[in-house]
Formats: C-alpha cells, sequence, structure tokens
C-alpha cells in the first residue's frame, strides 16, 4: 500500500535536467540554418509588407474600398510578422526564463 505522502514526494522529484550548449554535434549548424530562415522571413516580409502598401495605395486612389481595406489588413498582418520575427529569440528568451522559474 503506496501512502499519500509517498506519491507527493514521487511529485516532487527534481530530474535536474537544464539547457546546456556543446552536448550535442552540430549546434552551431542549426544555430546558422535557424538564422537563415529568419532573415528569409524577414525578407519575404518585406515583400509583402511592398505589395501590400502598394494596394493599399492603388485602392485609394481608384476608389476600391475592398482592395484599399485588404492592403490595410495586408500591411498590418506584414507588421506584426516582422515583430514576431524581429522579438522571436526575445520571446523564447524571456519565458524560457519563466519557465526556469517554476518549480
Amino acid at each position: 500500500m503506496i501512502f499519500l505522502a509517498d506519491h507527493v514526494i514521487q511529485l516532487a522529484y527534481d530530474p535536474g535536467i537544464s539547457p546546456k550548449g556543446g552536448g550535442l554535434p552540430g549546434l552551431s549548424v542549426l544555430k546558422n540554418v535557424v538564422n537563415s530562415i529568419n532573415l528569409f522571413g524577414i525578407v519575404a516580409v518585406v515583400g509583402a509588407l511592398a505589395v501590400s502598401l502598394g494596394v493599399w495605395a492603388w485602392g485609394h486612389h481608384t476608389g476600391g474600398h475592398q482592395a484599399e481595406a485588404n492592403g490595410k489588413k495586408g500591411a498590418v498582418v506584414a507588421a506584426g510578422a516582422a515583430l514576431g520575427l524581429g522579438a522571436a529569440n526575445g520571446i523564447v528568451a524571456f519565458f524560457s526564463a519563466l519557465g526556469s522559474q517554476v518549480r
């Protein structure tokens, strides 16, 4: 028969796992790949923003309210994507530090 106190002790076990660099080969290659993916994403966002602003301007000057609205939405989405791509490292670092404080 297992008592409740034994269950609490088992649940409170700390496995002692924490992120540590240098444990596996290829970490620098993986970082370069992720950095390149981030760069491609930022370049794509610049293109999307340019197209969205062009659609917004074209819709405004031609009286196409649907095109103007779609251009505005595209510009906001592109700006949000740029914010997310630029802040990705900081967001992950913030929540990783926050998660490491959980006991």
